[in-house]
């Protein structure tokens, strides 16, 4: 199994060599780690480093905070060109919802900072990993297609059924958390998705409620993601996690790890 999106660097890094371990003696070979600004992306590629054959490293800002100054995104964009070979996409990058109307900024100035970001995914020939749900969602898909953007992942999709739809028939991918053990929402989403565009993760360590209440989160829950899925889909659970696995190699083509 690979988690298709973790906030690792924000894991204690004393206790991740042990914790590591540990998911992978439960069948976990990998995770995207994904970045929220400037300074968390050089954290994930230094965990990158230091686990090179279990942490897939993405860097991005994610958009429900303000935007980065000039200098940073230049930073950024650099750290990208000079460490391109260790990277598997550009994310969390997107739109913000939860947090718009605390932010100094319009939802026009988030489009236009993501229409820059999506510019270097496609310079640099990567994939991206995507915060952009409810209304937003949409806005994000037209602008992956004006961007001509081939390969994208929407996380923790909550979108309208027409736009899933788009989604889909575009080829992107999209991923449910430990949230579709429990919310009827998420079961329905995932029922809409094709099994072969269909990637899992946690988020973590964003906390869940269910079964998953005052459990930290971390990679072991894909096991009880993949569980259900299994269920909704009337499968195999063996032959669903090789299928979901696959996928993610598919959308991540960068990733080094075998699929196992």
């Amino acid at each position: 199994m690979i988690d298709a999106h973790i906030h690792l660097e924000q894991y204690n890094v004393k206790k991740l060599p042990a914790l590591i371990e540990k998911w992978q003696e439960v069948g976990v070979n990998g995770v995207i780690a994904v970045s929220n600004d400037l300074p968390s992306s050089y954290r994930t590629l230094e965990l990158r480093d230091q686990f090179p054959h279990f942490v897939h490293a993405a860097v991005g800002f994610h958009p429900e905070q303000p935007l980065p100054d000039e200098q940073d995104f230049l930073e950024w964009t650099g750290l990208v060109q000079a460490e391109r070979e260790k990277l598997v996409a550009i994310g969390e990058i997107g739109l913000p919802h939860y947090n718009l109307e605390k932010l100094p900024y319009s939802i026009e100035h988030y489009l236009d900072f993501l229409s820059r970001c999506l510019e270097v995914a496609v310079q640099h020939q990567l994939p991206v990993a995507l915060h952009a749900v409810h209304d937003k969602a949409e806005l994000v898909f037209d602008l992956l297609q004006q961007k001509q953007v081939p390969t994208a992942h929407f996380h923790w999709l909550k979108a309208p059924q027409d736009i899933v739809k788009k989604i889909v028939d575009a080829g992107y991918y999209i991923s449910v958390t430990p949230e579709v053990c429990y919310r009827t929402r998420d079961q329905k989403l995932a029922k809409l998705v094709p099994l072969s565009q269909l990637l899992i993760e946690t988020d973590g360590p964003w906390p869940f409620e269910g079964e998953f209440k005052n459990q930290p989160t971390t990679p072991l829950f894909l096991e009880k993601i993949s569980s259900q899925l299994a269920t909704l889909y009337g499968m195999n659970e063996h032959k669903l996690q090789e299928q979901l696995v696959l996928n993610t190699h598919h959308c991540y083509q960068e990733l080094k790890s075998t699929l196992t």
